[in-house]
């Protein structure tokens, strides 16, 4: 029987690690909180060259709605961005557009 790498790697690693991994995956799969309850914070991000961005942290919820309210965002404000790790950069200072969106979805926001 040949053994797969994954099966080595998960073999080699602590208990502490499995856990560690197991929290992750049971956070991707959670449910997200109504929009009521989520208490968002809005801030400007300066990056290298002078960029900056808007940064939206503190959404409680999985990476699929995430990833949906990063596209609504994008496509409203009309620029580009990312999401990873329960936070939406959008490129370019768009806060006050931002804020009055997520308003309208029903979002509680506070500008940083």
């Amino acid at each position: 029987m040949k053994t797969d790498w994954k099966d080595l790697l998960q073999n080699s690693l602590s208990e502490e690690d499995k856990k560690a991994i197991a929290d992750i995956h049971a956070k991707k799969d959670a449910e997200t909180k109504p929009a009521k309850k989520q208490h968002l914070r809005i801030e400007l991000d300066k990056r290298e060259k002078g960029k900056v961005a808007t940064l939206i942290t503190g959404f409680d919820g999985n990476d699929d709605d995430l990833e949906k309210l990063a596209k609504t965002l994008k496509v409203k404000c009309g620029s580009g961005g990312s999401c990873r790790d329960g936070e939406i950069l959008i490129q370019g200072d768009v806060r006050n557009k931002v804020e009055t969106l997520l308003n309208e979805m029903g979002h509680k926001t506070r500008k940083i």
